[in-house]
């Protein structure tokens, strides 16, 4: 790449130096001055296309490889730039997928804040067919430079962060980049990995995505009886949009957004626009306690997961602002600035969901605004979630229900439900059984609040007088076990509980009496192996992969309603819970019996092989999965699951880490005749029969123990007299 003088561009206020990626390999002394770009072995063997293996033995057989510049003796860290540089000297093409690329050459440009530059090239370009997207990153580097910045110039004028200075030709790398990676996977890979770079720069708190599930939860809330729902909704901590992006697949025709990142705001707006065209988006970039770029607006409905214990969000300067109409938020309350904020932008009647920490319902300053709160009737429910939805993982936050108060009389109660016991973190969340159960309490309650029938330790319309204590404490749980208890009802459930657990130890002890084998040589046998990969060759098996689709192509129809088996099921043996349109995998494929199904990464403890049945078969293999699908008249499918995770097998992958990175084509199998591969597949079944009993008794038990222990305690149940 020729040389090209470093040329600076305005953004806002500021000035970056754009440095180009040529510059960065050719002039060693010129990038001296310049921070560098630190890589662990691990990512050098991922973008270079070969394994940590091979990347020690460049170290120990080469003595102009690199050396480490920071990190430790244990975890050394290397410079990319002079990593590149080597093995661009050796002819070494990196064998890297688009995107990766894009990230390689997005983390290369030190200092300049990438997204803010490029994210608008990506709105112009992504309403293109491939075609088009192909032509442009095929042009020269003057005219893909030229182009770029007219399409910017044409398409993207309305988006919260402009672009600067035009683009030229030294561009022309990362905007080629751009166009790949879209081609390759699609607008929201790219806008993810250039807005990656700046977060972490910007060192930024609580820039973490709502996971779609929970935005589309909370975006479901909004529906009103008669069906219809909101017109417009905000949300005044945008983030990526997906809260936002929710409400527009509900419905929602206005998308208003604001965000204090420049490169969020930017992203949100890009990837709003992108996937809801027909949608009248505006994403503003600032501070929305500070610098509300809505002041005026009042929506039909607000969304929003707002930053957590902002303390710095100007308390001193605000103490008179009008939107504290419940209370001036203290210094530590700031989710109840937000609360408020979200209050203030509502029409009369319109309703608000907020994602918070619990402690926004229980903590002593915070006592004198839900205490209005409840008076107005602005509260209309709290919902206590599992943890491990999202971060932080080890908390259950809790969703706000919030309505501006009208001129109707205010509820004489708001609906309490505790779901924080659903799941924990080693379980999959059960999105749909999750949505179904919040969604059909709080229509129910919405209905008529007065006759809500409460649901035993799950939901309950709590009149507001039992909430003025000492501390107006809204945790769900402790207002759950006030319900009244059934005795009888309560004597069958446990009767029940108890039925099944000893059906499930008679499963469990067949499943202990089926175990049988017999003893080998005396000094064990031993077989001649051959890889899967060897296999595949000769045809008796097929190893297909999937990933996550990050494309805009829909489903096709026939897998819409398909059930998804997503890698966790395949850890902890339960049938399929993933959803087609939430853990789209490409290319989608169909499960059939006799499939063999691996996880590609899992935790040591929980990496499970798992021989699909009639009951997997018809589900789509969910996004990092493998499966190898074997010609049953040349391969026992439960033999080979029984030795791809053989403990030879797993050291040899995997040494003694904890994650694993699973390639099956690299894992060795016996070569055996067939009836003997059946012998050894019964004795594997079997095994795994155990243990799946031995996982349902447990659970079983752990729950039959503490539900019964809890009506104990409640009075519903007695002991026994003697």
């Amino acid at each position: 790449m020729t040389e090209s003088i470093v040329r600076q561009f305005p953004l806002g206020k500021r000035s970056f130096k754009l440095i180009p990626l040529g510059q960065l390999l050719s002039e060693r002394e010129g990038a001296v001055s310049q921070p560098s770009v630190h890589v662990t072995a691990a990512e050098i063997a991922r973008f270079a296309g070969v394994t940590r293996a091979t990347v020690s033995n460049w170290r120990r057989r080469h003595p102009d490889f690199p050396g480490p510049v920071a990190g430790s003796e244990a975890s050394p860290l290397y410079d990319l730039t002079a990593v590149r540089g080597w093995l661009k000297s050796r002819g070494q093409t990196p064998a890297v997928t688009p995107i990766e690329e894009l990230r390689n050459l997005v983390r290369l440009r030190i200092g300049t804040p990438v997204a803010t530059r490029l994210l608008p090239f990506v709105y112009a370009t992504a309403r293109l067919d491939s075609t088009e997207q192909a032509k442009l990153a095929k042009l020269t580097d003057n005219d893909l430079a030229i182009a770029a910045t007219r399409a910017v110039t044409a398409h993207a004028t309305d988006l919260p962060v402009t672009q600067g200075e035009d683009f030229g030709p030294d561009d022309a790398e990362l905007l080629r980049a751009v166009l790949n990676g879209l081609l390759a996977e699609g607008g929201q890979a790219v806008l993810d990995v250039l807005a990656e770079r700046e977060l972490t720069d910007i060192h930024s708190i609580g820039a973490y995505r709502t996971p779609q599930p929970l935005a589309d939860l909370m975006a479901r809330f909004l529906h009103t009886d008669d069906g219809s729902y909101p017109a417009a909704v905000f949300d005044p901590a945008c983030g990526t949009g997906s809260l936002l992006e929710a409400a527009g697949q509900q419905g929602a025709m206005r998308l208003l957004g604001q965000d204090l990142l420049e490169v969020q705001a930017l992203r949100s707006a890009v990837r709003l626009k992108i996937a809801l065209p027909d949608r009248h988006t505006v994403v503003q970039a600032g501070d929305s306690i500070r610098a509300d770029a809505f002041a005026d607006l009042q929506a039909n409905a607000v969304l929003c997961s707002p930053p957590f214990a902002d303390r710095d969000r100007g308390h001193d300067t605000l103490i008179y602002d009008p939107r504290w109409t419940y209370g001036v938020p203290p210094r530590s309350e700031s989710e109840l600035a937000w609360v408020q904020h979200a209050l203030t932008h509502l029409a009369p009647g319109g309703y608000a969901v907020l994602l918070l920490p619990p402690g926004t319902g229980f903590r002593s300053p915070g006592r004198s605004i839900r205490t209005e709160l409840l008076k107005a009737g602005a509260l209309r429910a709290v919902i206590a979630l599992p943890p491990g939805i999202v971060v932080p993982l080890h908390i259950g936050l809790h969703l706000w229900v919030l309505r501006r108060p009208d001129q109707n009389p205010p509820t004489d109660s708001i609906l309490m439900m505790d779901l924080s016991r659903q799941s924990d973190r080693r379980e999959t969340i059960d999105w749909t059984s999750l949505n179904d159960t919040v969604l059909a309490s709080w229509h129910s309650y919405l209905s008529d609040p007065a006759h809500f029938e409460p649901v035993p330790e799950l939901a309950r319309a709590v009149p507001v007088v039992e909430l003025f204590g000492d501390n107006v404490d809204l945790t769900p749980l402790r207002h759950l076990y006030r319900t009244k208890l059934d005795p009888a009802e309560v004597s069958r459930q446990a009767r029940a509980l108890l039925e099944q657990l000893h059906r499930s130890l008679g499963d469990f002890s067949a499943a202990i009496d089926a175990q049988s084998w017999a003893d080998s040589e005396t000094e064990g046998r031993t077989w001649r192996t051959a890889t899967v990969s060897d296999l595949a060759k000769g045809g008796m098996l097929a190893i297909r992969r999937t990933v996550r689709d990050t494309s805009d192509s829909p489903l096709p129809e026939e897998h819409r309603t398909r059930p998804v088996l997503r890698s966790q099921d395949v850890a902890t043996g339960s049938r399929a819970t993933g959803v087609a349109d939430e853990d789209q995998a490409a290319p989608p494929i169909v499960v059939e019996t006799g499939d063999v199904l691996l996880p590609r990464v899992a935790a040591r403890e929980q990496l499970a092989c798992r021989v699909a049945d009639e009951d997997d078969a018809g589900c789509l293999l969910g996004p990092n999965l493998t499966v190898l699908r074997v010609d049953p008249s040349r391969i026992d499918p439960w033999f080979l699951a029984g030795f791809l995770l053989s403990e030879e097998n797993l050291v040899a992958a995997t040494g003694l880490r904890q994650d694993v990175s699973l390639e099956p084509s690299k894992l060795k199998v016996p070569l055996m005749p067939l009836h003997e591969q059946h012998r050894y597949g019964r004795a594997f079944h079997n095994l795994n029969w155990l243990e799946h009993a031995a996982r349902k008794a447990r659970n079983l038990a752990f729950d039959t123990a503490r539900t019964i222990s809890d009506v104990l305690t409640r009075g519903a149940l007695a002991p026994p007299d003697s």
